[in-house]
């Protein structure tokens, strides 16, 4: 099972192009601060916007830096079934530990055909399958009875859950068990969702406070709850400026004060405004993250 800090990976660009060691430096840098999960080319790594070779060599260069020492979970899921399949066996056979997969946006499947979907790319890859629910991208909300139904799969091992309603982990840990494994796709309910049957958080705010990110988890699974809450209240301000306009915009400039990689995004996405980067440099110097 998946727990802990897992990290929503940028994907770093250079002039239009995908900047390979920015990108494999990222995810060194990662492990060395005891992040728990690499997760490439999901939503904060711009995965719409990205050429399926693109994709296929980002799950690699992953891989190839991961090294068996925190799992892979590539995001691989598409608005057609078909397409995810052959993302997910791409995803496969570079080497990753699972696959993180969508609830098909834009075209709005009914419950199911979410179950249906599912079915098929968990009957056609031998690979764990983690369930992504976020209807404020997909317009379509997974309810628990249809992720109970597909937790009978065996490779369908857990969600990552994006809806932000504090009450779902305990209804479905109720209702699914103790083996489901509940990722927040929250960073700011992260500690929330824990405390109601949670096991870890796949965080955009991981790409810029991995060692803070990964010492509240660890702290959480020892019962330390102290130093959980005085670390979340040192990064809530975080969490609120990496969304003051479209992830993953904000992160990535960010982590460009780092010097992790430059502020790029791919069209349509922008580039943050002035008086946004402000507030991002403000939220920054306050986590302690820069002078």
């Amino acid at each position: 099972m998946f727990k802990g800090s897992l990290v929503a990976l940028i994907t770093p660009f250079r002039d239009g192009a995908v900047d390979a060691t920015a990108f494999q430096e990222h995810v060194a840098w990662q492990i060395g601060q005891g992040t728990h999960g690499l997760v490439p080319i999901g939503t904060t790594g711009e995965c719409p916007a990205l050429e399926e070779d693109e994709q296929e060599r980002l799950i690699k260069l992953c891989v190839e830096v991961a090294k068996g020492r925190a799992p892979v979970i590539p995001g691989t899921g598409f608005n057609s079934t078909a397409h995810t399949i052959a993302a997910t066996r791409v995803a496969k056979e570079a080497g990753a530990d699972a696959a993180l997969i969508v609830c098909p946006y834009y075209n709005k499947p009914t419950q199911e055909g979410l179950y249906q979907h599912f079915k098929a790319v968990h009957d056609a890859v031998d690979i764990p399958i983690v369930i992504y629910n976020i209807p404020g991208r997909s317009a379509v909300d997974m309810s628990n009875a249809t992720m109970a139904r597909l937790a009978k799969l065996p490779n369908i091992i857990g969600v990552k859950d994006a809806t932000n309603d504090l009450a779902r982990p305990l209804k479905m840990r109720v209702e699914i068990g103790d083996s489901f494994c509940l990722l927040s796709g929250e960073d700011a309910t992260a500690v929330a969702y824990l405390a109601q049957g949670g096991d870890g958080c796949i965080s955009v705010t991981a790409n810029v406070a991995p060692g803070l990110c990964s010492e509240m988890h660890e702290a959480w699974q020892r019962g330390d709850v102290a130093t959980v809450r005085r670390i979340n209240e040192r990064l809530i301000p975080l969490h609120d400026a990496l969304f003051v306009e479209t992830s993953p915009a904000p992160v990535k400039y960010a982590a460009s004060l780092l010097g992790r990689c430059t502020p790029e995004v791919r069209q349509p996405l922008w580039e943050l405004m002035p008086d946004t980067r402000e507030k991002v440099q403000l939220a920054m110097r306050g986590a302690g993250l820069i002078n």
